[in-house]
């Protein structure tokens, strides 16, 4: 793993940084011998002017591609890390007046490209976004919605369809080939909306409303987004999972003791609830009845799910119960309905 100027690249991709804009000016994807990334390349910071609605907090206009701002100026560029584990190249562009600030990570064992964000957002009517072009072409994008996920066609043919300019995704959204072969995953962990078309994905990273609070969103911001391409489906590709891994990232505590520890074992887990397409929700003690346990998870792939138990635990499941931990009056069933939401005690 190395670089040279502004190039990194590992065992999945290679990353090349535009030196003069700060955009990504492509992803080769070495594992499929493909570019990621269309003409227009990736990360292209957009400002539009976003006013006029009636309610001016929760409605973007119609119109707003029509009155995009002067694109971003870098002010800066520089290596900030180069391990043997981690590369990280830091962009400072200036936008709408304000200092855009973010890190370009990639890690030796990931495809995932994450883009570490930092902003001292003061624009007014202002509304934001990462442009990602795409060597792909789809008839529709997929965004995660809660315990599940949700298509919307990137070729509109009706009003309703036009009207959705800008639709909700929680921890992603993603953009397959129409052959199901390829596609690009857009990974974040806190901006929830975007648009998407034949051959782009946009994410919207800031808006600026006036009311009814007439400094809404002003002041300093964190956040991040990842652009992570793959083989096969979202599905396939393990979408949902790498979108909780960002979320919800490993968390290392040193602890002071002085008794000797024993030695952890390399591989262990707690609690594995078995299928890849099973997400678990929640993990609790019961209230009805005590001294027992509740379980709950979903199907997150759209397809049948069956679930065991394994892990240290040691845990077995014994009846299912409903939303209030009450144990229900029917046949103990392992196997989930797609999209579906189960509890277990």
């Amino acid at each position: 793993m190395g670089f040279s100027d502004f190039i990194f690249k590992n065992q999945y991709v290679r990353v090349e940084i535009d030196q003069t804009t700060g955009d990504i000016a492509g992803i080769w994807d070495e594992i499929n011998q493909r570019e990621v990334l269309g003409a227009g390349g990736g990360n292209q910071l957009q400002a539009f002017k976003d006013s006029e609605q009636y309610w001016d907090a929760w409605n973007i206009d119609p119109k707003y591609a029509e009155h995009q701002l002067p694109p971003s100026q870098l002010k800066s560029i520089e290596w900030i890390e180069n391990s043997p584990i981690r590369q990280r190249l830091r962009v400072v562009r200036e936008l709408a007046g304000c200092e855009f600030s973010q890190d370009y990570i990639l890690d030796i064992h990931s495809p995932i490209v994450q883009i570490q964000t930092t902003v001292d957002w003061q624009a007014e009517h202002t509304l934001v976004k990462a442009n990602f072009s795409l060597n792909l072409t789809a008839d529709s994008s997929t965004a995660e919605i809660a315990c599940g996920a949700i298509e919307h066609t990137t070729k509109p043919t009706t009003d309703a369809d036009r009207a959705k300019w800008e639709v909700s995704t929680h921890k992603w959204m993603d953009l397959t080939d129409s052959s199901g072969d390829y596609g690009v995953s857009l990974l974040n962990d806190c901006k929830y909306g975007y648009d998407a078309g034949v051959d782009y994905l946009r994410l919207t990273l800031l808006r600026s409303p006036n009311w009814p609070d007439p400094i809404a969103d002003r002041g300093h911001h964190e956040f991040t987004y990842s652009i992570y391409p793959h083989s096969g489906t979202w599905q396939v590709a393990q979408t949902v999972r790498k979108g909780y891994e960002l979320n919800s990232p490993l968390q290392v505590l040193q602890l002071a003791s002085p008794a000797p520890q024993p030695r952890l074992p390399a591989v262990a887990s707690l609690l594995n609830i078995s299928s890849d397409n099973l997400i678990l929700m929640a993990f609790k003690p019961s209230d009805n009845p005590a001294q027992a346990w509740v379980l709950r998870c979903y199907e997150c792939h759209g397809t049948q799910g069956e679930i065991s138990l394994g892990g240290e635990l040691e845990l077995e499941i014994d009846r299912v119960v409903d939303l209030l931990d009450t144990p229900l009056d029917q046949e103990l069933l392992l196997s989930i309905e797609p999209w579906q939401i189960r509890s277990y005690g």
